[in-house]
């Protein structure tokens, strides 16, 4: 049940209609949104909603028996039971022909030609951002952060929460949790600035699938293309990633503040990132503050010297979360890498120097190479294997004048730089000038009615979001 087709429009109307008239009262309500959101997971694939519901569970009473002892070796031990069902659970469904597959190519690779087979595994949608939201929350209670809930519901309707369940935001307890339990009652300006990011997020969504069409021409057939082509087809991906997966969290946010749910930001116009460092802060954010504060701390964080190591170690396995290949490791490797070099530089001399010197050409050269950095990097993430993401990128950089460009290819970079940038535009005009578009409601309401029409409309051949399968 996509988000950008008339059948997700009926199911919200639907849920609107009875979450604000029928089931008034709190736990009635955090029922029904427990319902609402198995019936909108069972629309990709209902039996998987046993796996969801054990995740849970099985979290749900860890973190009791986590807060009833005082003993600390027994609240690691229920911690660890949390953790390895969480990871067992990612690793299964996720993992195990990646694993099978690469032992299988390494014994190829020294002579030992053996078919270890693979097993018929389906990956369950949203597996990745269920199990790290629900893992969380052991982590909290065991830290201290949130106390054990002794009501299931509330709990088990946190996580299944239908808008974030199959592709995030990765929401803590703590940020969603007591929402839940007392619902809150929306305001206008939420309900007005929910209806302004569902709609801007149905635009970014449209926008993406039109730039699949020149990063598949790219990455389907790399070797048949012009160098102006490549670089349309490597900026068009960028575009397509961020529109879609930024949009989807737009919807989910939109949503969510319709019915007074508060989910904190997501993305925050990464492209305009003046480091590898900054991008991490503005792209996808609840998995790298996740990655921070539940992976990075505790490996040690900045202490005793070993920051880069740790980065590089965060990074890499941040990378693996997104997929079961290579590519998306050597993708989280490469940002390990980019990252702790950015961490060496700022402490060098040269470092300290140019930051005390900082102005506009020098902040421009900083945005223009991390955003350089950041297209390198989204070759590896899309690209079918290592070898065409490096073929990819030499060609980038020696092109082969002998191919010739298809016609207009260059209207066509040009109009794929110009669309990111509008995405961007998009995210700058509702994130700085919200007020003002909340006071000037009666002017945009229109604009938003008719672009939610025609996105709803031309959304049904469109693609699914890139991160469902995450």
């Amino acid at each position: 049940m996509l988000f950008n087709t008339p059948l997700f429009f009926g199911f919200a109307c639907v849920f609107f209609l009875l979450y604000s008239f029928v089931f008034t009262k709190n736990n009635s309500r955090a029922l029904f949104v427990i319902a609402s959101s198995l019936l909108f997971y069972a629309g990709w694939d209902y039996r998987f909603i046993p796996l969801l519901l054990l995740s849970g569970v099985i979290d749900f009473f860890v973190a009791q028996h986590i807060a009833k002892t005082d003993d600390i070796v027994q609240k690691k031990r229920f911690l660890l039971i949390s953790i390895v069902v969480n990871l067992g659970i990612l690793g299964i469904f996720k993992y195990t022909n990646f694993m099978i597959d690469s032992v299988q190519e390494t014994l190829t690779f020294f002579g030992a030609a053996v078919s270890l087979g693979t097993l018929e595994i389906v990956l369950p949608v949203g597996i990745s951002f269920y199990t790290f939201q629900s893992m969380s929350y052991t982590i909290d209670v065991y830290r201290g952060d949130t106390h054990a809930r002794k009501n299931f519901t509330p709990f088990i309707a946190t996580l299944s929460f239908f808008p974030q369940l199959v592709a995030g935001p990765i929401l803590r307890a703590r940020q969603i949790l007591p929402q839940i339990e007392n619902f809150p009652t929306p305001s206008i300006n939420d309900v007005k600035y929910g209806f302004v990011l569902i709609t801007i997020g149905l635009v970014k969504k449209t926008i993406a699938d039109i730039l699949a069409f020149p990063a598949q021409t790219l990455f389907n057939n790399p070797d048949a293309i012009s160098w102006i082509e490549t670089v349309t087809g490597v900026l068009a991906f960028a575009g397509q990633i961020y529109g879609d997966f930024s949009g989807y969290s737009d919807i989910a946010i939109g949503i969510a503040l319709i019915i007074g749910i508060k989910i904190p930001l997501n993305f925050n116009t990464p492209y305009f990132s003046i480091s590898p460092v900054d991008f991490w802060k503005r792209w996808h954010i609840s998995l790298s503050g996740w990655l921070r504060d539940y992976l990075y701390i505790s490996l040690g964080g900045n202490r005793g010297g070993k920051q880069i190591r740790n980065v590089f170690i965060t990074m890499l396995l941040g990378g693996l979360w997104h997929g079961a290949a290579w590519t998306f490791v050597v993708w989280g490797a490469y940002h390990g890498v980019i990252i702790s070099l950015t961490h060496m530089i700022r402490e060098s001399r040269i470092g300290k120097f140019f930051s005390n010197k900082q102005g506009k050409l020098l902040t421009f050269c900083m945005w223009l190479f991390t955003f350089y950095l950041v297209c390198i990097g989204w070759v590896f993430f899309r690209a079918e294997s290592i070898g065409d993401a490096f073929s990819i990128i030499a060609f980038l950089h020696m092109p082969d004048t002998s191919i010739a460009a298809a016609p207009y290819a260059g209207v066509i970079l040009a109009l794929v730089a110009i669309t990111i940038f509008f995405i961007h535009a998009l995210d700058y005009s509702i994130i700085r000038f919200r007020e003002g578009i909340l006071k000037r409601y009666w002017l945009v309401l229109p604009l938003l009615i008719a672009g939610q029409t025609f996105m709803i409309l031309i959304g049904e051949p469109g693609y699914e979001f890139i991160y469902f399968q995450f």
